[in-house]
């Protein structure tokens, strides 16, 4: 036996990987089953603060769960409904925007061959066919949907959650009297976990209600499909937004020519800055605590493991890590690893003070 603990602790990062590799390896087997848990909880986590809100004006927490969950499903069945109608539409319109693509091959092929270059229109027409650019979309759309494709299940697990947010509270609570080590963490993590989403909700609401209502001026058509999927890709950091311009910019580019594609590529940046780089930084507060570079690793890193599901929850799942990370000496320079200059700079402040 003792010598079974001298060869583990003779080895301590070979077995902490092994167990790391071991850990991941279930996720990723097991996603399918773990993906609908994290949505359900993410949802949960979005509905408590209207629910906490009705609580407030007196309303009694069943038909407060109630009333939440009923604009839920409401939500879901307008979402499906928007995106069947937009494509419906572009289904009959195909044949316009067939011309409009000819227009725009001929002018271009025009200006360049006159310059001495040797452009074949097929390539841009297979670049800019407007069925790839919808087909495209679609593609978008129907991941998204995948995400939510245990819809009823998600809804069940939401409801229950839900219901049951006292009884949670209490056993929580019944738990952490009864042992004597302090998991005050787990407070921390619900509360940045909340802050995070509610924050990312709200940016994410203003920044596609923003782009409808800017390509409904400049008369870009599905102007609401556009901007429902700016709403739904800008969860997903650093990357989101310049997944949601491009094909909005290429069917602009399409239906209305270079007068079109430009106003909506600027329309694209500047809410994006204004909302991403301005707005959600001062709502945010302290922020998220993690550096830039991890940001974007743990988008690919999570975006692995549990696929789309991974992309849209990186960041609440990896300040998760950090805070569990940081109650515990040995695992602690990885908190201080995925966090920020301004945290690491400030826990060299508090050794150098003690």
């Amino acid at each position: 036996m003792n010598s079974k603990n001298k060869s583990t602790s003779k080895f301590p990062f070979i077995v902490s990987l092994a167990a790391f590799i071991i850990v991941i390896t279930g996720l990723i087997y097991g996603a399918a089953l773990i993906t609908p848990i994290l949505m359900a909880l993410f949802i949960s986590i979005i509905c408590t603060q209207p629910i906490a809100f009705l609580m407030r004006k007196k309303v009694p927490q069943s038909l407060a769960v109630l009333i939440v969950f009923m604009i839920l499903i409401a939500i879901f069945i307008g979402l499906g409904d928007i995106i069947a109608r937009s494509l419906s539409a572009f289904s009959e319109n195909a044949g316009i925007y067939e011309k409009n693509l000819d227009k725009i091959g001929t002018s271009f092929l025009d200006f360049f061959n006159n310059r001495g270059f040797n452009i074949s229109f097929d390539n841009i027409e297979d670049l800019l066919e407007p069925s790839k650019i919808m087909g495209f979309t679609a593609n978008l759309l129907s991941e998204l949907g995948g995400v939510m494709g245990n819809l009823l299940t998600i809804l069940f697990l939401v409801l229950f959650l839900l219901l049951e947010l006292d009884d949670i509270a209490v056993k929580v609570d019944a738990i952490l009297k009864d042992y004597s080590v302090n998991y005050s963490f787990f407070n921390v993590i619900g509360n940045s976990i909340r802050h995070y989403l509610s924050i990312k909700t709200l940016t994410s609401l203003i920044t596609g209600i923003l782009i409808w209502i800017s390509l409904t001026i400049i008369g870009v058509d599905y102007a609401i499909l556009w901007g429902l999927i700016a709403f739904l890709l800008n969860y997903i950091p650093t990357i989101g937004s310049f997944i949601a311009a491009a094909p909005a910019v290429l069917f602009a580019l399409v239906q209305l020519g270079f007068e079109g594609a430009l106003p909506t590529l600027i329309v694209f940046v500047a809410v994006n800055v204004i909302i991403g780089s301005i707005l959600e930084p001062k709502l945010m507060g302290r922020g998220m605590g993690l550096s830039t570079a991890i940001v974007f690793l743990s988008l690919i890193f999570w975006g692995f493991v549990l696929g789309t599901v991974g992309m849209f929850l990186s960041v609440p799942m990896t300040m998760t890590l950090k805070i569990m990370l940081e109650q515990n000496p040995k695992t602690k320079w990885i908190a201080i690893v995925l966090g920020t200059k301004k945290d690491a700079q400030a826990l060299i402040d508090e050794n150098e003070s003690a």
